[in-house]
């Protein structure tokens, strides 16, 4: 019997990925950027790990040649906004994300037409056209701090996350017309399974990030970015904690931590629905080969990289 499986193709790779890795870093003049929810062993070879704002702010300083970014597209979009004179490059150019996909342009030009007088704050987890479209861009660190810092008689437009949005609408009491955007890992928290770790820990504390649904969020004791997140498990005497977030940042936590308990929350059904099918799409192969051939490559339109930079230079500035 002939098997009908397809082979794939048998790719010339090193013996010790991280030494070859560390060798094109030298060659290329290169910078490694990884958020935390990359694979662990991509967090090890990185340069820097970190959340959107700290990505962000690492890729407007960097004097790198090449900057590698290990993460989404938007996130490498972001790096290429700021550099447009370097090489971006992105390990796998399917590593997209629900949250920005859920934002279309065309559609929210016509949202933004029909409300010519709101500002509109664009979470960074957009795509180069929504941020080209949008007056100040901001994350999960300092949305609260940007819409504080605004006229409380402007009208905002909240893009594309609906459950950021809220968040900062109950921290701020501020009024936002809201973009019903989402994160397919975020929305897929189970409540009932939360309220069951916490029985099963009575010890633990909660800590979550603020694109989870508000139910979840009602069970949290701390919501923060992936980096306040990280930090409050530091800084806390407690040692369980119960983590509603991408299960990759319990990688920082576990190495910072080892005597703590990190312990991820679960998705509503029985799968690894918790972790994000984009991020993990990046590889510590997919990276070397990236850097050997100097491809994927993030190329963007100078209309769109220019007026999406005004917006992330204001975020910069403000934070």
């Amino acid at each position: 019997m002939f098997s009908t499986a397809l082979r794939r193709p048998v790719l010339d790779l090193p013996t010790d990925l991280f030494a070859a890795i560390v060798d094109l870093k030298r060659e290329l003049n290169a910078v490694i950027l990884a958020h935390y929810y990359q694979e662990s062993e991509i967090q090890d070879v990185a340069d820097y790990i970190g959340d959107s704002l700290g990505l962000a702010q690492q890729a407007a300083s960097t004097a790198a040649d090449v900057i590698v970014f290990a993460g989404v597209h938007f996130m490498a979009e972001t790096a290429k906004i700021l550099n447009p004179d370097k090489q971006v490059l992105l390990p796998d150019l399917a590593a997209g994300c629900s949250l920005a996909d859920s934002c279309p342009p065309d559609a929210f030009a016509a949202f933004k037409a029909a409300h010519p007088d709101h500002l509109v704050i664009s979470y960074i987890n957009c795509t180069a056209e929504i941020k080209a479209m949008s007056d100040i861009i901001c994350t999960s660190s300092n949305a609260v701090k940007i819409v504080q810092q605004l006229p409380p008689e402007q009208p905002i437009i909240f893009a594309p996350d609906r459950n950021l949005g809220r968040y900062v609408i109950q921290q701020t009491g501020r009024e936002m017309l809201l973009w019903q955007g989402s994160c397919i890992v975020h929305e897929t928290f189970s409540e009932k399974k939360l309220v069951q770790l916490k029985i099963q820990h009575p010890n633990a504390e909660v800590l979550a990030h603020p694109e989870c649904e508000p139910a979840v969020l009602h069970h949290a004791d701390f919501i923060g970015s992936t980096t306040a997140l990280l930090k409050y498990s530091f800084d806390q005497p407690g040692q369980e904690f119960i983590v509603v977030t991408e299960p990759g940042i319990i990688h920082q936590m576990q190495r910072q931590h080892p005597e703590k308990t990190f312990i991820p929350a679960p998705p509503n059904s029985n799968c690894n629905c918790n972790e994000c099918p984009f991020m993990r799409l990046n590889t510590l192969e997919k990276l070397y080969l990236a850097m050997k051939n100097r491809s994927p490559e993030i190329t963007l339109p100078e209309p769109i990289r220019i007026a999406a930079l005004q917006p992330i230079q204001r975020m910069l500035a403000m934070s």
